[in-house]
């Protein structure tokens, strides 16, 4: 089994959601002050939480269909964070589920799709709320090494 992710307990395989890409932003706030006869002051007031996008395109002779979507899209609708950790063992940290875009595709003359293009939209959140100062999240990350060998 090759694993690439764990979310939660949602554990990303060739069989359940094979991604093809992950892009991560950062953003940092420096809002400016306006004043008469200067260029504006900018202030530092720290960063905006990580965000990570996850394309994805499912062939359902492969994963079977759209059962890994529905199951990441009852964990959104929880509304709770979610440690993800990559497939090498790197501990990316707590995150909530904020969208969902899936568009299906190649439909056989059921209307059954044989392509699922996806992409899930995640936000980073406190580490703090999944145990005593994310001690909960090392122990997954100890358990995916675990399972990799790491």
């Amino acid at each position: 089994m090759i694993l690439l992710a764990a979310l939660g307990f949602f554990v990303f395989t060739v069989k359940t959601v094979p991604f093809q890409s992950m892009d991560r932003s950062n953003n940092w706030r420096h809002p400016h002050q306006s004043v008469v006869g200067a260029s504006p002051p900018s202030q530092f007031t720290g960063a905006e939480p990580e965000e990570i996008t996850i394309n994805a395109e499912l062939r359902t002779e492969v994963t079977g269909g759209t059962y890994g979507i529905a199951i990441l899209r009852k964990m959104a609708d929880t509304g709770q964070p979610y440690p993800l950790i990559m497939g090498n063992g790197e501990v990316m940290g707590s995150y909530v589920i904020t969208g969902i875009q899936e568009n299906r595709s190649e439909l056989k003359q059921t209307g059954a799709p044989r392509s699922i293009s996806f992409t899930m939209n995640l936000k980073k959140v406190s580490d703090v709320a999944i145990g005593a100062k994310g001690k909960a999240l090392l122990l997954g990350a100890g358990v995916v090494r675990g399972l990799l060998g790491v």
